[in-house]
């Protein structure tokens, strides 16, 4: 068998939703039914084999996204179970980057959800073929059809219903499969095991027909033989339905949608062949493309014949083991004892210990191949988002983008003896979370630690004082501003020493503000003579290290550009540090003088209530500096968006509930940086300043 061969019973997937949709119990029947587990998990009873943290396990949630494999007619597939939290939401990221195919979870009750959104998009940016399974068909408000309107009204998408469920709510019983024409039902003595495979009852076939001829119709706008068989009225057979939905899904082109309910072992196997069927294999991804040391594009084949080359996308450190690299192995062979380079880092690896992970149990191997997932053991350099290849080789994998905090807590070591740990610790869980940071506050000389939100940080506190035994005092949230300018202006920078070694630097600045969410950029308009251009790396380094500072209060200017201008240098005398010194000189003298503002961040809120509390809930969002974008009607409920800033959120949870008794919940998710108004801006930077 040849070696691309080996590829194609390999499906690498993630299943994703919205936090409760029911992802880690869908992943739970998946285990049981294709013989990994020998018993199911459940979610609400913390015993879910996916959920192997004692925080997750705690608050019923998925916190850290967990692999495993398994095997379904003949078929290897490795899984991924992603959290559904927005605070956990650089987990979904960093595991689609490495995922070829999606299984999209979504609440029949809920439809999709503001999470699921996030996540769509982000299975969008990386361009990854899905499946929808509408989960919890079982639940009293379960809406099918609504749900496909929802994928199709907020998603964008092109949902093509595969099957149709017969009943809803407590009277669901199965579903009518429209490719094969049958009834599947799923039986209850054997936890929904045997699948019973039955005809179209008469009360549904009049549904059914108008359900298949939908998705016969539909086929056909995407293949040819389907469209000539469909309107000269001729039979399509099975195998032709299957054929045009793959290449359909693999083009992206549609999303199948199936239907059942996880918790009720109902729907499961079909979703399996499903993902076998329509999910791409690894050799449907025939290339991957890198750039090489010049910075030119350089292709890999997928294959174990061809050079090796992976891609590091997730780091996890426990208190017991070295650091595990979770790696996707995009060509070629990782075997043990193999020397490797990480062209990132410009450093070599050796590889010693080799693991395929199920949850958090390991299971050592000697090697791991082109188109599977593994973890390697005990890597000394490598971080999130590094590509690995062989010895002697170049090629650097298209990374991740990682989102900035935008929620700080001040922590302290309980005792001098605490300091040294809690200091390692908080390193140790940087560098396996990207988005999150460690820094020092300046002015205090307090330590702060910055996350995604609430959740994110408590869950990081809760691991420090449980997990890895460090005790700590923690102080309340705090957001994390940022700064900007709004009037372009310039600047001058000027380094010079005589005495001992003589240093010479001397720039001109133009600074610029820029669009929000740009970030900060540079750019040059001096030509060799004036200032040679191997200056050019140190006055960009110079000035990009003092943006962590800025002229208000000291928080990250942002969304700025600069231009160099002009200045001078001596030929004996420049060097890079009076560069760098001069440009940020030049910096501070041009931000202070333009007219600098606060930023905050500015959440998407979601809440979901019932009709008689609208009111009190939009007067609730008002007191918050909130502003309502839309109210849109749910099945008996009405969903209330705005867009509120973070620092107005901490403790939103009690007021809701106090304003609505109870009975309506909110989600947050980040949406953009923006200006504070002027008067809470002076308050802010008052109370920070001490006056």
């Amino acid at each position: 068998m040849s070696a691309q061969k080996d590829l194609l019973p390999v499906r690498n997937i993630g299943i994703m939703a919205h936090i409760d949709a029911g992802k880690t119990t869908t992943t739970e029947r998946i285990l049981y039914y294709t013989g990994r587990s020998y018993k199911m998990g459940e979610v609400h009873d913390g015993n879910a084999v996916m959920d192997w943290m004692e925080q997750e396990q705690e608050r019923g949630i998925t916190i850290t996204s967990a692999a495993t494999t398994c095997t379904w007619n003949e078929h290897k597939i490795n899984i991924i179970d992603t959290p559904g939290h927005v605070d956990f939401t650089i987990e979904v990221e960093r595991c689609l980057r490495v995922l070829d195919g999606v299984i999209a979870v979504f609440c029949a009750v809920g439809g999709v959800e503001p999470q699921s959104e996030t996540v769509w998009r982000q299975a969008d940016k990386y361009v990854i073929p899905r499946l929808a399974f509408i989960n919890k068909m079982d639940r009293v408000g379960a809406d099918f059809k609504r749900c496909l309107r929802m994928m199709s009204n907020r998603l964008g998408a092109n949902p093509l219903p595969l099957q149709v469920p017969v009943g809803s709510e407590g009277s669901f019983s199965g579903v009518l499969d429209l490719v094969e024409e049958k009834m599947l039902s799923f039986d209850e003595q054997s936890l929904g095991q045997e699948v019973v495979t039955s005809a179209i009852p008469d009360n549904q076939k009049e549904e059914f027909t108008a359900a298949r001829m939908a998705l016969l119709e539909k086929l056909a706008d995407f293949d040819e033989g389907v469209m000539e068989k469909f309107l000269d009225d001729k039979p399509v057979s099975v195998e032709e339905i299957y054929r045009a939905l793959r290449k359909a899904t693999l083009a992206l082109e549609i999303v199948p949608v199936l239907c059942g309910s996880a918790f009720k072992n109902k729907g499961i196997q079909p979703l399996l062949d499903s993902v076998v069927r329509f999910l791409p294999s690894p050799e449907d991804i025939p290339v991957i493309e890198g750039l090489d040391r010049n910075g030119e594009t350089v292709q890999r084949k997928t294959g174990a014949k061809e050079k090796f080359c992976g891609l590091v996308f997730k780091l996890m450190s426990d208190s017991f083991v070295e650091n595990l690299a979770f790696i996707r192995i995009y060509s070629g062979v990782l075997t043990i004892g193999d020397k490797i380079f990480n062209p990132v880092k410009k450093k070599k690896e050796k590889i010693s210990k080799l693991l395929k992970l199920h949850a958090n149990k390991r299971e050592e191997v000697r090697e791991i191949k082109a188109g599977d997932i593994g973890a390697i053991v005990g890597l000394k350099f490598t971080t999130t988002g590094d590509t690995l290849c062989g010895s002697g080789d170049f090629v650097v994998l298209e990374s991740m983008d990682f989102p900035d905090p935008v929620i700080g807590v001040a922590i302290e070591p309980r005792s001098k003896a605490d300091e040294k740990k809690l200091i390692e610790t908080l390193d140790k869980i940087a560098l396996e979370d990207p988005s999150f940071s460690v820094s020092t506050n300046q002015d205090t000389g307090q330590m702060i630690i910055s996350g995604m939100g609430e959740l994110h940080l408590e869950i990081i506190v809760d691991r420090l004082l449980n997990e890895f035994k460090v005790s700590a005092n923690v102080g309340t949230p705090q957001v994390a501003y940022k700064e900007a300018i709004t009037t372009t202006t310039r600047g001058e920078g000027k380094f010079e020493q005589t005495t001992g070694m003589g240093q010479y630097g001397h720039v001109l600045i133009k600074v610029e503000p820029q669009q929000r969410g740009s970030g900060f950029t540079f750019s040059s308009e001096v030509d060799g003579k004036t200032i040679p251009s191997t200056f050019l790396a140190a006055i960009e380094r110079g000035i990009k290290d003092t943006l962590d500072s800025g002229p208000l209060v000291g928080y990250p200017l942002t969304d700025v550009h600069v231009t160099l201008t002009g200045g001078s240098y001596d030929e004996e005398n420049s060097t890079e540090m009076a560069f760098g010194i001069a440009a940020a000189t030049a910096l501070r003298r041009a931000v202070s003088e333009a007219e600098p503002v606060l930023l905050e961040p500015v959440m998407d809120l979601e809440v979901v209530t019932p009709e008689e509390y609208v009111g009190e809930a939009i007067a609730d969002i008002n007191t918050k500096r909130g502003r309502i974008v839309g109210i849109e009607a749910g099945t008996d409920t009405q969903i209330i968006r705005a867009h509120v800033p973070l620092a107005e959120m901490f403790g939103y949870s009690t007021s809701l509930r106090s304003a609505t008794q109870g009975r309506a919940h909110f989600t947050m998710l980040f949406k953009e940086f923006d200006v504070v108004p002027a008067a809470k801006a002076e308050l802010i930077i008052k109370k920070i300043r001490g006056i």
